[in-house]
């Protein structure tokens, strides 16, 4: 979806990303049992491994124009980014989404004039 580069790569990357935002819905169902984090009432391991990808998915609408996360088919993890985006600890260490997509965007342009 980010590196494709034919419109029929790009396509598929995008069916395989939307595909893993949507067993990653249903894993988030599934093992917190109504419960704010993947592992309960507290963050655990898989939280935090997720949450290094917060900022790429709420970028990805500008990267890509496709938007992953979205209010009816991913509600849950639209709850979940909302409230590990409210931890402090994550607050300190997770990069703006404008700053991360100004990145992608001037990575893109370079890997053009190579």
């Amino acid at each position: 979806m980010f590196v494709g580069k034919t419109d029929k790569e790009k396509e598929e990357g995008t069916k395989q990303t939307l595909a893993a935002v949507e067993t990653l819905e249903g894993a988030l169902r599934e093992c917190s049992k109504g419960k704010p984090f993947f592992g309960g009432d507290n963050v655990g391991y898989v939280d935090v491994v997720l949450g290094g990808m917060v900022a790429w998915m709420q970028g990805t609408m500008a990267l890509c124009g496709v938007e992953l996360l979205h209010a009816t088919k991913t509600p849950l993890l639209l709850a979940w980014i909302e409230r590990f985006g409210e931890l402090e600890p994550a607050k300190v260490v997770l990069p703006k989404v404008d700053r991360l997509v100004d990145f992608a965007k001037m990575k893109r342009a370079q890997r053009t004039l190579i």
